[in-house]
């Protein structure tokens, strides 16, 4: 089994720094069998954090985990997303419990908020802290929050509790290494990055291509051992083919040359002025 590096959450909560998404899973019944098998493939190898949501074919993805952690919730960090029109502090709960049961659990150990919505901040934390005194979630975070987003969380009365910012983050997409990642390692808020081979289109780079030969590599393990070389990051890749996760997992054994990380930046350079935080 590869040796999966951690992340420590606020909570001093020690969780894989490789996961598995699911985004797309759920959408199809012919193929719920072989996404049901990656997601356990990727428990064996001890990739035990699973990040689903909500909107992910309108809670289908949620059935799909629901299936494959029968059995080992216990050993399972479980990540889902609420919609932001359904983020008022009612809303919030009701969300979190219609999730709670396509996941067949009484308990999420992270619940984010997928994006901004009209709903205020401090009503959507209200309704995450709630939900937190009341044993169904064990921490709370968001997804697609530029640093102004989160510093605007941090006045709002308990915004500090926040334990996560999920956003989009792969060596094409690097804008946010330039404040909003050093902001969130300086406060110890780990950031998860969500399409961390760009849908698969990073693996068919020149540069990754030329670099992974060099180790045996597939393109999609050097993305993915760029972004665990990174303090305080999550990579969440999905896939529906169990081979592919082994293989998503194998990446975590990958020690890159600091000659090949200097090809890797020469290549995917590193942002030299703020940029607008890039989404999906």
């Amino acid at each position: 089994m590869p040796d999966i590096p951690t992340v420590n959450l606020p909570s001093g909560i020690s969780v894989p720094a490789l996961g598995l998404g699911t985004w797309n899973m759920g959408e199809d019944s012919r193929k719920a069998n072989i996404e049901i098998d990656s997601l356990k493939r990727g428990l064996n190898l001890g990739m035990t954090l699973i990040d689903t949501a909500e909107m992910y074919a309108e809670g289908g993805a949620e059935r799909i985990v629901a299936e494959a952690i029968i059995g080992r919730r216990d050993e399972t960090f479980l990540v889902s997303k609420v919609y932001p029109w359904n983020a008022s502090r009612k809303g919030v709960i009701d969300a979190c419990e219609r999730s709670l049961a396509r996941l067949g659990t009484d308990r999420l150990d992270l619940y984010l908020l997928h994006w901004r919505g009209e709903h205020p901040l401090a009503e959507t934390v209200a309704g995450f802290e709630e939900l937190h005194r009341a044993g169904k979630i064990a921490a709370w975070g968001v997804s697609n929050f530029d640093l102004s987003d989160m510093e605007e969380l941090m006045a709002v009365p308990e915004g500090k509790n926040c334990a996560a910012n999920q956003v989009l983050y792969n060596l094409s997409r690097r804008g946010m290494e330039y404040d909003l990642l050093p902001w969130c390692q300086e406060r110890g808020i780990p950031v998860m990055a969500y399409s961390p081979i760009e849908q698969g289109r990073l693996a068919r780079s020149g540069e990754l291509i030329h670099i992974a030969k060099a180790y045996q590599a597939t393109p999609a393990q050097v993305a993915l051992a760029f972004l665990l070389e990174r303090d305080g990051v999550i990579a969440i890749p999905k896939s529906a083919n169990p081979e592919r996760v082994a293989q998503n997992a194998e990446a975590a054994e990958l020690e890159i040359s600091e000659e090949d990380w200097a090809a890797l930046d020469a290549a995917f350079p590193p942002p030299e002025r703020k940029r607008p935080l890039e989404m999906i």
